[in-house]
């Protein structure tokens, strides 16, 4: 399925104190949806603020990008977390958010899990299920960003959350429609053509080329534009543009 429109998210709020990876600013003139670090992967009480003022400002909707507690591993190392702690700092994270989403004149419209978390609810039931149980002890039924056919949108379902399906314009696929794994060597694209060309191709007609060369559906109602990469904002605009260019109107999902 395709979508006349498409949202374009990106990570930000990825700093902590002063050091900053991601140029929030400028993405925040270019993104839809921003997945704001929450302060266990990255991310500070500080930079939080100024990140949800900044969206506010800009009409950008502000999501809780939630993760394992692995400020040194930016939330990148697969943990063995309890389901109850889990759930717990998945609630955690998404009230510290919403302060400053509502200092800003605004509010937390969404989750989108980051890094290892992202990955390991594609398959694991049972820290998916921790992280839908998150969400709803956080108070409110907020949509769930995350992979097609995963075990968090599962149970996300069930559970009466909205789901928003997700594609990777700068990741590579591999045959089966999961993302290949980052230690992986050719994981992540940086060739800017060929993102630009996956992302229109992505938003048009539903179809990635996986790893093997063979095309693989991809059901995206978001665009992942990854913050952290070099020459992220320009390649962000350019996204932008050659979307606008074939027609697919660029808007938030919410």
């Amino acid at each position: 399925m395709t979508w006349a429109s498409i949202d374009l998210n990106a990570d930000l709020g990825e700093g902590f104190g002063h050091w900053r990876l991601t140029d929030d600013e400028q993405l925040l003139s270019v993104v839809t949806s921003a997945n704001v670090a929450c302060g266990f992967h990255a991310g500070d009480a500080v930079t939080m603020r100024r990140v949800c003022r900044l969206a506010a400002e800009r009409s950008v909707r502000i999501g809780a990008q939630v993760s394992y507690r692995d400020l040194a591993g930016f939330g990148r190392r697969s943990m063995e977390v309890p389901p109850d702690e889990l759930a717990a700092e998945i609630a955690y994270q998404i009230g510290a958010l919403e302060v400053f989403a509502r200092a800003a004149g605004s509010r937390v419209s969404y989750v989108k899990p980051h890094g290892a978390l992202y990955n390991r609810v594609v398959h694991d039931e049972e820290q998916a299920a921790a992280v839908v149980e998150g969400i709803l002890l956080s108070g409110e039924r907020l949509p769930v960003l995350g992979l097609p056919g995963s075990r968090l949108h599962t149970l996300a379902e069930k559970a009466g959350l909205p789901v928003v399906t997700e594609a990777f314009a700068d990741r590579a696929y591999t045959p089966e429609g999961r993302l290949v794994p980052r230690r992986e060597e050719g994981a992540v694209i940086s060739d800017a053509t060929t993102v630009v060309e996956r992302s229109v191709s992505m938003a048009r007609f539903g179809v990635v080329t996986a790893v093997s060369g063979e095309p693989v559906p991809v059901r995206a109602r978001s665009l992942c534009l990854h913050g952290d990469t070099p020459g992220a904002v320009s390649l962000a605009r350019r996204v932008r543009r050659e979307l606008e260019s074939a027609g697919v109107r660029v808007e938030s999902f919410v």
